[in-house]
């Protein structure tokens, strides 16, 4: 018996949130194939252009949610497709580009460098990975306006968004070790307890505020922006973390669920 047009719009439904992470993932592969392509090429334009595709793969990743809660089409297939994506999307492909654009320059004058820019790389894929199986397993018992340790998504953008800034490849031992700390600062602070902000419980006023500064700053920065965004985020977060230690308690801090 062949399917009404009304089971058939029904399934139609359900997929289009796994088309849309499905996209995302056609992103993450996309930075992944031009990094690879530009490794001992260097042309900046092209590793700007990966860094640009994590973005735009983080794009989509939000979207995807936002798709299935409008759609009533939640489902457990979408939960393990989306998980799936967010390693390579977020966890492989940054890494991959940093590795790219870090050290493959400087594969014949300082193999080992390379090397220990590949395990610093390592690094923040592994941490990623981890950072997203504690949330999978920890989702629902902890305070959702905030997240445990940086997320996976702002972990990639904070790393892609040096080389949007700066897109010539690093040719100084220098920076590849900027480019390796980097790596391992961002992979601790993903398995870290530190507890960051949860963008989906913003306070209205305040949202439409920070935009607006955004918006400014962009203009004024352009592609640096970027850069100041993470960092403000990143100190902003551990200070408010230390002020909760010092029994601060004007931002309520995150309530503690009982097992």
């Amino acid at each position: 018996m062949k399917p009404t047009r009304q089971q058939r719009l029904a399934r139609a439904k359900f997929a289009l949130p796994s088309f849309v992470t499905l996209l995302s993932i056609a992103c993450g592969f996309g930075s992944i194939v031009i990094s690879v392509d530009n490794a001992h090429v260097g042309d900046p334009g092209d590793y700007r252009l990966a860094a640009i595709l994590l973005v735009l793969a983080g794009v989509f990743d939000a979207l995807d949610g936002y798709v299935a809660r409008a759609t009533n089409t939640q489902s457990s297939f979408g939960v393990q497709l989306d998980s799936i994506a967010d390693v390579m999307n977020f966890g492989c492909a940054p890494g991959l580009l940093l590795y790219c654009y870090g050290f493959a320059q400087m594969s014949e004058a300082h193999p080992t460098l390379v090397r220990m820019g590949g395990l610093a790389c390592f690094v923040f894929v592994t941490c990623g990975a981890l950072r997203l199986a504690r949330f999978n397993i920890s989702h629902g018992r902890t305070d959702p306006r905030y997240f445990v340790g940086m997320p996976i998504t702002a972990g990639a953008a904070c790393v892609a968004s040096v080389v949007v800034a700066w897109p010539a490849p690093a040719v100084t031992m220098t920076q590849a070790f900027l480019v390796a700390a980097l790596m391992v600062v961002v992979g601790a602070l993903m398995v870290s307890t530190i507890r960051f902000p949860s963008s989906k419980h913003p306070r209205r006023k305040g949202m439409l505020v920070l935009l607006g500064v955004c918006a400014v700053l962009l203009a004024l920065l352009q592609t640096r922006f970027f850069v100041l965004f993470f960092l403000l985020y990143v100190c902003a977060t551990l200070l408010l973390n230390i002020g909760w230690k010092l029994g601060w308690q004007g931002v309520a801090p995150p309530r503690v669920y009982e097992d």
